[in-house]
């Protein structure tokens, strides 16, 4: 697939990830929060609650589904991008929580059929 539909497809899923999770109550606060170290697709606000979304787009399962692709490694660089957040943004203490929403491509991306994992892994630092 080229890489500008790609990016496109993840951009659509984020759309997707956003209104599902704006159904739910939470507040976005940023997008694609990107520092050296890692990324954050989504960070919003679940009450009291500040939340970090790795969304994920799967179109075949030939090399594990949306849920699989999230590795150790990646999680860490989630984990980095969300301690810069904190320090250089937020400013202040508060609980926080890592999640996933995955879509599968082959049952048609949308919303309705996302995989929303709450506390999909923990940062290990007691948050």
């Amino acid at each position: 697939m080229a890489p500008g539909k790609t990016a496109d497809l993840g951009a659509k899923a984020e759309q997707l990830a956003c209104k599902l999770l704006r159904s739910h109550g939470l507040k976005i606060k940023a997008r694609n929060y990107r520092t050296r170290r890692g990324e954050v697709d989504i960070i919003a606000e679940d009450g009291e609650t500040l939340v970090f979304v790795e969304v994920r787009l799967r179109s075949n399962a030939r090399f594990g589904g949306a849920r699989e692709s999230i590795t150790p490694r990646k999680q860490q660089r989630i984990i980095l991008a969300s301690q810069h957040y904190l320090q250089q943004e937020d400013g202040n203490s508060r609980p926080c929580r890592f999640d996933t929403i995955c879509l599968d491509r082959k049952t048609g991306a949308s919303s309705s059929n996302a995989e929303w994992i709450k506390d999909a892994f923990s940062s290990g630092a007691g948050w």
